[in-house]
């Protein structure tokens, strides 16, 4: 029986290396016939005693690194872990293994004082061959003092990029692992992680003094994952798609913050999903339920941060996808790893906005200065992989230290699937610096790209840098295009971004150096990641999302002009460009579906949405349109209590400043939520605070403007007035008018 060869096994005396018949035991305590790459040389050194480091890809088989020789060897093995979920994931498998309780245990907070005490009774009397620890618990006196009076094996650290302040998850409780150990024992140690940059992997060793560890790389090429990052536009309706067509499958939804974990499970749910949300705020006994119900498919997804997951061995994950980019390359590479730990396809889809990415900057502020400049260098490395157009499998493993040819790849990532173009930009990237320059290196990238397009904004209105030489010199290209530009320029070192200025762009030394001498510098096409309007079509790993239809969106533009100039009212009152390029994604044929249109409610949809349904009606039929696959999302009820109560407070007419206030919202937000609703055809009543603000004269003079403009736009009403009117100002008497004319 394999119990009694454990048994038998814990009362070997030490063994030299040539005693252990290492393909045996494997098949005795683990049933395998052979091991996976280079675990056997890595238990062999370990055996002999001798300091290792282990970097191996997520489902390479860590584990069992450690594992194996805990049972060979006499004594304890003490495993450092940093999850709780993670310990008792381990211990439950290994019992389960063996089908003893006492061969491994774990020690943390979770324990009362007679379970602390059953764990050191098995451990005195040499029946615990593996103790999972805490780092927490593993500082404390008694603990330390305990160890040291039983025979220790060696040192495990698993998830060893912990230690690092490099590391993707840096805890400074892993800092004093070193000291601890050299008190408790001098046995060898074996440090484990899935992600180490050759950085990291330095810091590491440094840190536990073990530089002369043998180290153990493997690659962390994962080919049977598919890698695709799609902008930030209808987030919440494409991954309900993405899920129900792949209905059945196990699939995990990484969120940053807690409440967005609650609110995606939540919609999730209610659109027929089985979803559970994990987080660390939600009681324990909570979290391992919904552990225990994903790994035993009682629920099909899982929406959690990025707690979860550390070490949950769970192999027939088949989609991985970010609602949030990660913080940084390494982070996301070890979620992402979660995917196809079975061999099979495990499809890892990632949602991203340059946004995300300045509030993530915004975090950094009042940090120390060094953790700011690892943070923002970090940052750095996933906005360049977020925006190349060169493979991503490449990118991926060339930041961990590793070669690859793109070919390889073979159409496993959005950008082989899908090759974009590149240009020659040294040109472009010579006159953005120049203006940089010009400006003073005193101004963010949205004024920079202003000022090289020609923008006249109230800030280069106000700083009156539309009278400069070198203003709008970058005219024949967008500011989407500059942006681009400039964030290449960051990625590549010729500009810093000052976080705490709140992202003041200066020129590095690279970047001097590039205007004394500029050399050939390859632009690629990108995604316009900073609009969520974005209208580049999708592509999966299996299947194309809905294109954006061009020729229907022109149709529908001279259909709302000729409906405007019928009933003399602003096209923009009508339907916003917004709608209607969402029209010509989802191509609307009923007005149950048209309420679905981002920007249209029940309101505007029965007011001026009969002659735009029939007319796509009809469009579909005549061109034989393959419509895409029609899910009903249904929205969460709080985002409507929530519109119900912004409603309320203005009807009972509490200055606006008031409640953004308590609602913990800049008053911008507000401004922007009360768009939203107005827009979507709900009529709002802000004149006793307009009243406060502008006199009746200018009132009506701004109202008159908005009757007879071709746009709505804000800028263009500035340049209008010449600046006589605030931004805000124009805003809220904006609201004012759609709200009385279009609503």
């Amino acid at each position: 029986m394999r119990t009694g060869r454990i048994c038998a096994c814990f009362q070997n005396e030490e063994k030299t290396m040539s005693n252990y018949n290492l393909k045996e035991s494997l098949r005795s305590y683990f049933g395998f016939d052979k091991f996976k790459g280079s675990q056997e040389e890595i238990i062999e050194n370990l055996l002999e005693k001798r300091n290792t480091f282990v970097i191996m890809p997520t489902g390479g088989g860590k584990s069992l690194c450690y594992q194996l020789p805990s049972f060979l060897l006499p004594g304890t093995a003490v495993i450092v872990s940093p999850l709780i979920a993670l310990m008792k994931n381990q211990v439950d498998a290994i019992r389960n293994l063996t089908n003893n309780e006492h061969v491994a245990h774990f020690l943390n907070s979770s324990l009362g004082k007679t379970e602390i005490q059953k764990v050191k009774t098995d451990i005195r009397e040499g029946k615990t061959k593996m103790l999972y620890v805490a780092p927490e618990s593993l500082t404390k006196k008694d603990n330390v003092e305990f160890l040291t009076s039983v025979n220790i094996s060696f040192f495990a650290i698993d998830e060893a990029h912990c230690i690092s302040e490099w590391g993707h998850d840096f805890r400074p409780e892993y800092r004093r692992l070193r000291e601890i150990f050299e008190r408790i024992s001098k046995v060898p140690i074996i440090a484990l992680t899935a992600t180490a940059t050759p950085k990291v992997q330095h810091d590491i060793q440094k840190n536990l003094n073990m530089l002369d560890a043998v180290v153990y790389k493997s690659s962390f090429n994962r080919d049977n994952l598919y890698y695709e990052i799609r902008p930030k536009r209808d987030v919440e309706k494409q991954i309900i798609r993405y899920i129900k067509s792949r209905e059945g499958q196990s699939g995990i939804v990484y969120c940053l913050s807690r409440k967005k974990v609650e609110q995606i499970a939540e919609l999730l749910q209610i659109n027929g999903i089985n979803a559970l949300p994990y987080h660390a705020g939600l009681e324990g006994n909570v979290r391992a339920k919904h552990q225990d119900m994903f790994l035993m498919e009682e629920a099909d997804v899982i929406v959690a941060t990025i707690a979860f997951g550390m070490g949950i061995d769970k192999p027939d994950v088949r989609f991985v996808i970010h609602h949030d980019i990660s913080k940084s390359l390494e982070s996301y590479y070890q979620e992402t790893g979660r995917a196809g730990r079975d061999g099979g396809v495990g499809e890892c889809l990632a949602f991203y906005s340059y946004k995300d990415i300045e509030k993530l900057e915004k975090f950094l502020q009042g940090k120390p200065v060094t953790e700011q400049e690892i943070g923002r260098q970090l940052l750095n490395e996933i906005v360049s992989y977020s925006e190349t157009s060169v493979c991503r499998r490449k990118f991926i493993l060339h930041y961990f230290g590793e070669s690859f040819d793109e070919k390889g790849c073979d159409e496993k990532c959005d950008n082989c699937k899908n090759p974009r173009e590149r240009m020659e930009g040294k040109g472009y990237m010579e006159l953005l610096l120049k203006s940089i320059l010009t400006l003073d290196e005193t101004q963010k990238s949205k004024h920079i790209c202003a000022f090289l397009s020609g923008s006249i904004t109230p800030d280069i209105k106000a700083y009156k840098h539309d009278q400069l030489e070198g203003f709008g010199l970058g005219k024949d290209r967008d500011e989407h295009f500059w942006n681009a530009v400039l964030r290449q320029a960051t990625v590549a070192g010729l500009l810093t971004k000052d976080i705490e200025t709140f992202g003041v762009l200066r020129l590095t030394e690279k970047g001097h150096a590039f205007i004394e001498k500029p050399t050939s510098f390859i632009l690629l096409k990108e995604h316009d990641f900073s609009n969520t309007d974005d209208t580049d079509s999708i592509v999966s790993g299996s299947t194309k999302g809905a294109a954006f239809d061009e020729t229907l969106y022109q149709l529908l533009l001279d259909l709302r002009k000729s409906i405007s100039k019928e009933r003399s009212i602003p096209p923009f009152v009508i339907f916003q460009e917004p709608s209607l390029k969402d029209m010509c994604f989802q191509y609307p044929v009923t007005m149950e579906e048209l309420t679905n249109i981002q920007g249209v409610g029940n309101g505007k949809a029965q007011r001026y949405g009969a002659p735009f349904v029939a007319y796509i009606a009809e469009y579909v039929e005549k061109n034989d349109i393959e419509r895409p696959q029609d899910i009903m999302v249904k929205t969460l009820v709080n985002k409507s209590q929530l519109k119900v109560q912004l409603i309320q407070n203005i009807d009972r007419k509490l200055p606006l400043d008031d409640i953004a206030q308590s609602q913990g919202k800049s008053f911008d937000d507000l401004l922007l939520e009360i768009e939203t609703v107005v827009s979507s055809g709900t009529r709002v009543n802000i004149n006793y605070y307009l009243n406060d603000v502008l006199d009746e004269d200018s009132q009506e003079e701004v109202f008159d403007y908005f009757n007879e403009a071709e746009s709505d736009d804000i800028i263009d009403a500035y340049k209008e007035f010449d600046g006589l009117y605030t931004e805000e100002e124009l805003r809220l008497m904006r609201i004012r008018f759609m709200s009385e004319v279009a609503n």
